[in-house]
């Protein structure tokens, strides 16, 4: 891997994304999305459409200005976390359920859980990547005086390694215990009610209202705080499984952000099309083993970029075909 990161090189890069990012948060909520709405599958379509367009443009920049490794790097680094927060979205749409939250005020509660994730993931890819350059096993043995070996092993990405290995057979066999959960006895559930008095009843799209005078919190913003804290547990495969494909904070943030910024919309399409994902589970499992496995092996054998996008492109490609073949009775 390339250990000299885009933004030493090209801080332009830094502005074009930034201003991208910033201009398209304003229009989403400040003009498309200003009033609460139900989204249609046309506009979910348009808007997914629209974030992935940003996203292969801005990898076209990384391309010209970067070439081709930090292209597929990218490439691979994105695909990797939109695929792997579609598992993600199906908590999501549990959670709704379990708190009746209405269609038109889902896209509110989202568009505020991913603004959380964009600062969670910068402290997540930053500081995970300035952990992992402490933690070459030659560079702890040099400064113990000690001779290294002859292949440079990373502590924490071997630790990941083994950790998405097993994350993956545990999500080949996962069950459906969480459509069980109790989602008012979660972490982000208890935290908004050991601040704030809660409201038994929604007001609209507001976050707080008024009871007797008196200011209390809205179980909307319960379902907020389930959501960050959710993403923040998804976070935990994600971001490891990324790391095996780059080690540049500026390649891995960006392609993280622009697949979550795409979620809304996504979610939206897979509310209405659940069954042609009924078989991704088994998909993201084989992902998640084989990132760990290239974790794993990196310091003996390196599979470059190119062939980890054409793997997880084709593992997504068969389980949504095998899904749409195959399709679940229930």
């Amino acid at each position: 891997m390339n250990q000299h990161p885009i933004f030493s090189e090209h801080p332009g890069l830094i502005i074009v994304f930034a201003v991208a990012v910033l201009i398209m948060l304003l229009l989403d909520l400040g003009i498309f999305n200003k009033k609460s709405h139900v989204v249609t599958n046309k506009e979910a379509i348009t808007w997914s459409l629209v974030w992935i367009s940003l996203a292969m443009i801005f990898s076209g920049l990384i391309y010209h200005f970067a070439g081709a490794a930090k292209f597929y790097e990218f490439q691979s680094a994105y695909w990797i976390e939109k695929a792997l927060s579609v598992d993600n979205l199906f908590v999501f749409i549990l959670v709704f359920k379990f708190f009746d939250v209405q269609n038109e005020n889902k896209h509110k509660v989202l568009f505020w859980g991913i603004i959380g994730a964009l600062v969670l993931r910068a402290i997540f890819i930053f500081s995970g990547a300035f952990l992992i350059e402490l933690t070459y096993l030659n560079k702890l043995l040099g400064l113990a005086g000690i001779e290294g070996f002859k292949y440079d092993i990373n502590l924490i990405m071997t630790a990941f390694g083994l950790f998405l290995v097993y994350a993956g057979i545990k999500s080949w066999s996962a069950g459906d215990d969480d459509d069980e959960e109790d989602y008012n006895n979660t972490r982000g559930a208890r935290l908004i009610r050991k601040f704030f008095s809660v409201s038994d009843k929604y007001d609209g799209d507001k976050f707080f209202t008024y009871e007797n005078g008196k200011k209390l919190a809205t179980p909307l913003l319960v379902v907020v705080a389930v959501i960050e804290f959710t993403d923040l547990l998804f976070a935990v495969d994600s971001i490891p499984a990324i790391f095996a494909i780059s080690n540049d904070p500026f390649i891995l943030y960006t392609s993280n952000i622009f697949a979550i910024l795409g979620l809304r919309a996504l979610f939206f399409l897979l509310d209405n099309f659940i069954h042609l994902f009924s078989k991704l589970q088994y998909g993201l499992a084989i992902i998640l083993s084989f990132i760990g496995i290239k974790m794993i092996i990196a310091p003996f054998y390196h599979i470059e970029s190119i062939y980890s996008l054409i793997v997880i492109g084709g593992i997504l490609i068969i389980s949504v075909l095998l899904s749409i073949m195959l399709p679940e009775k229930k």
